[in-house]
């Protein structure tokens, strides 16, 4: 009741607050101290709903549903918090508690900036408007009880003795395919209770608990930093809102600049924090795979880092005559980076991509989804709208950019790249919404170029000054990067660097580097707060080239380890050890690793999950300065299973031919099912064909013989060929590689059980070089941005 009641205050003080606040702007002067009431009364509900929600999850009140679908005793504290934001409600939350805070400190600073308060205040509280709508009782909101709607609790989390009470011989239910017991908990079972003297309380003893995908470290940071960063990207779209209402253009630029520094820096820094996560948890073997979910953020930082660049542009170009070039442009950009955040929530929160990413909530209902379909259609009909009502006056006062070789015009191509680059990844994402799907390559392949292009203008626009250069000037202040970068180049094609391509964006990585870092040395020695762009810029050098190197020339293996023997594996002898059990209740796998004399020690978790009902799976990784070994667990057989594989290990990459005996084997192609990698994540049961063809005495057979785990175990089945007679199965697959491992054998009618008296821990063993480039560049990344923002916030107060 207590927490329906601050939210409901909140709502209504948020849409009092945007009513008074335009008002005031509509020159009913008498109503400014009641939006500034109304905004302060919001803010401080909605901080007290957050605190009341977190005081339920940490005194384990289980009789609140949300408490009791994310939540149990057995999490440590960290993760316990963490569960504020494990579903829908909680996280729609922390957003509007973000939004409170921003919005106060926003508040402020519009307060001593003329007429600025009421027109983006209005905005500000629109949009905060319709989150907290969101997470009103009218719709789903985190303080629901448990028994609002009719709930099916499990059995072990209800407390033991009371669950042979008579009472409850109507409310237990049994789950014929798994066994499970559940008990049906609703307004008659909890009368019922309350009539034998029993809380709701003392009958819930735990909660469902937290999916062990999400507990992790990293859970704790990585969803509070990007919902910052979704929160603050609200701010420069008010303040390009409030231009358009007033029809001002001259001041929104430098008011707003450190705002849009500040969220593209912090929504920046989340993506990448979740890039850590599926990298350190998630066993993907990466940090990003074109997840739908994980471009849905990428794609609106991708449109808010082109404004910042063009915004520049106006900022420089805007004189007491003209308001600046690319005025239209950021006015576009900025509306855009709000929107698309907007659509990556509905993305997120609807359900459409239930099927298509593992980040995905679950259908939040027809209400909330029509509510979702709402709240990002008002806001792209308002920006577009109003920007269509005043496009015609926009024409008439931007200046034309008719310079080609200037730092105007070289920023505003950068930015159309980066716009390409945004489109690309919307396209590729939003088509599961039209029950299609693309592969990962179609984001490679189409972003590679523009990544070359992105590096090269980096560098370039740098190079260029400000209104006009000479073609010979630029050539001479770029001898020193050239010649820098062709050296780095040629260095990383004797490393292994030899994909055209990947050359060409080796090339325009490392020039943008050394652009960057010639002018950054000079700068920082005489005024470090101008250094900012250019250490950003550097940090995004070293992604790139961190990219190129993790990425494109990592090397994977699946390998078999035997107990106590060693493997060959890169170079590396490793050596399962055996396994313990971790304090909570996990399995550690000991994997002993020596090259050179020196011994490491890596050990991936696995372990049963009651939650998800199937193998869960953790890699470990072993960092180097210049790579990590990564090592991801696949299963475990203890030595008691019986195995069919007999015979000859062949190893054989896609397209080759080997034989055996009178036949020849070629190897076609994996047929990898799109939901693989989810099953794969979530520890259940997945299966890869690897597609074969085999000739034999003219006869040709194509068969499909099966990698992966089912009911928990390694698929360890032959496909056999009696006329041929051979028998294959699938021992291992490197799908980076394009290669696998086949176990070959005469025809067998039944399969042999032989007993297998050696423990074999199976993993994909992954060599990722330079990945820890990738990290550098995002610190310093955010190294940059924060020094920009500083900068920006001093100029905004002139």
């Amino acid at each position: 009741m207590i927490g329906n009641i601050l939210i409901t205050i909140a709502f209504i003080g948020a849409v009092f607050s945007g009513l008074m606040y335009f008002l005031n702007y509509r020159g009913y002067q008498n109503t400014l101290n009641f939006a500034r009431i109304a905004f302060h009364t919001m803010a401080t509900s909605t901080i007290l709903a957050s605190v009341f929600l977190l005081y339920l999850i940490l005194t384990h009140q289980f009789q609140y549903k949300y408490v009791y679908s994310y939540s149990d005793t057995s999490l440590p504290l960290g993760l316990l918090i963490s569960t504020f934001y494990a579903g829908q409600e909680g996280s729609f939350l922390l957003w509007a508690l973000w939004m409170a805070i921003i919005g106060v400190i926003l508040q402020q600073y519009t307060a001593v900036r003329g007429d600025l308060e009421p027109r983006v205040m209005a905005v500000y509280s629109l949009v905060q408007s319709f989150l907290l709508l969101m997470i009103t009782p009218m719709v789903k909101n985190p303080f629901a009880l448990i028994y609002s709607e009719p709930f099916m609790a499990t059995a072990n989390t209800i407390n033991s003795q009371l669950l042979k009470l008579p009472i409850l011989a109507d409310y237990i239910f049994s789950d014929k395919a798994t066994g499970q017991l559940y008990v049906k908990i609703d307004q008659s079972l909890v009368s019922a209770l309350q009539s034998a003297g029993i809380s709701l309380r003392e009958f819930i003893i735990n909660g469902r608990g937290l999916n062990p995908l999400l507990q992790n470290f990293w859970m704790q940071i990585h969803p509070p930093v990007l919902f910052i960063g979704f929160a603050s990207m609200s701010v420069p779209f008010a303040f390009a809102f409030a231009a358009l209402i007033k029809n001002d253009y001259k001041e929104w630029i430098k008011q707003s600049f450190p705002w849009i520094l500040f969220a593209s820096m912090v929504l920046g820094l989340g993506i990448m924090l979740g890039g850590y996560w599926a990298y350190g948890v998630l066993g993907w073997g990466g940090y990003w795979a074109w997840d739908p979910v994980e471009n849905s953020s990428l794609i609106p930082w991708i449109v808010s880092v082109a404004a910042i660049h063009t915004m520049l542009v106006q900022k420089k170009t805007a004189n007491e005559n003209s308001i600046g070039a690319f005025a239209k442009t950021n006015l576009v950009l900025v509306i855009l980076s709000f929107v698309l955040v907007l659509y990556s929530t509905f993305l997120t929160r609807s359900g459409v991509l239930g099927d298509a990413s593992v980040h995905s909530f679950v259908d939040p209902g027809y209400f909330a989804y029509l509510l979702l379909l709402i709240f990002m259609g008002t806001f792209i009909a308002l920006g577009a709208g109003l920007l269509i009502y005043r496009w015609k006056y926009l024409q008439q006062i931007t200046p034309p950019q008719n310079k080609l070789l200037s730092r105007e015009f070289a920023l505003f191509t950068g930015s159309v790249v980066l716009g390409a680059s945004a489109l690309v990844t919307f396209l590729g994402t939003s088509a599961p919404i039209l029950g299609k799907s693309v592969q990962v390559e179609f984001y490679n392949k189409m972003n590679l170029p523009l990544g070359i292009i992105i590096g090269l203008i980096n560098g370039l626009s740098l190079l260029i000054k400000w209104k006009e250069t000479e073609g010979k000037e630029l050539l001479r202040k770029s001898t020193f990067s050239l010649v820098s970068s062709i050296i780095l180049t040629i260095i990383m094609f004797i490393a292994g660097v030899k994909d055209f391509n990947m050359i060409l964006f080796a090339f325009a990585s490392a020039f943008a580097f050394f652009v960057n870092a010639e002018i950054a040395y000079k700068i920082i020695r005489r005024n470090l707060e101008k250094a900012g762009a250019y250490i950003a810029h550097m940090g995004l050098a070293l992604l790139f080239i961190g990219v190129i190197a993790s990425s494109k020339y990592d090397k994977s293996i699946d390998v078999n380890l035997v107990k106590n023997e060693p493997a060959d594996v890169f170079g590396y002898k490793m050596i399962f050890t055996g396994y313990s059990p971790t304090e909570d209740g996990k399995y550690a796998f000991k994997i002993l690793i020596e090259k050179d004399g020196k011994q490491y020690e890596a050990a991936p978790i696995m372990y049963y999950s009651e939650f998800n009902q199937g193998i869960m799976r953790n890699p470990d990784i072993v960092p180097f300065v210049t790579k990590d070994i990564y090592i991801s667990p696949l299963s475990y057989d203890d030595g008691t299973s019986s195995s069919s594989s007999e015979g000859t290990t062949l190893q054989i990459k896609k397209g080759e031919k080997v034989k055996y005996g009178e036949s020849e084997i070629e190897f076609v192609s994996f047929n990898f099912p799109q939901d693989a990698m989810q099953k794969m994540m979530a520890g259940g049961d997945f299966e890869i064909g690897v597609k074969l063809i085999v000739r034999n005495y003219g006869s040709k057979y194509e068969i499909e013989p099966k990698y992966g785990i089912r009911n928990g175990e390694r698929i360890d089945e032959p496909t056999r060929i009696k006329d041929a007679n051979i028998q294959i199965s699938v021992q291992s697959i490197s799908a980076n590689e394009g290669a696998v491992s086949l176990t070959v054998g005469p025809y067998s009618s039944e399969t042999k059980t032989s007993e297998v008296k050696r423990e074999v821990l199976a993993v994909t063993a992954s060599i990722k070089p330079f990945v820890g480039l990738v990290w550098l560049g995002t610190v310093v990344i955010v190294l940059g941005f924060f020094i920009a923002m500083v900068r920006r916030t001093k100029e905004s107060r002139v």
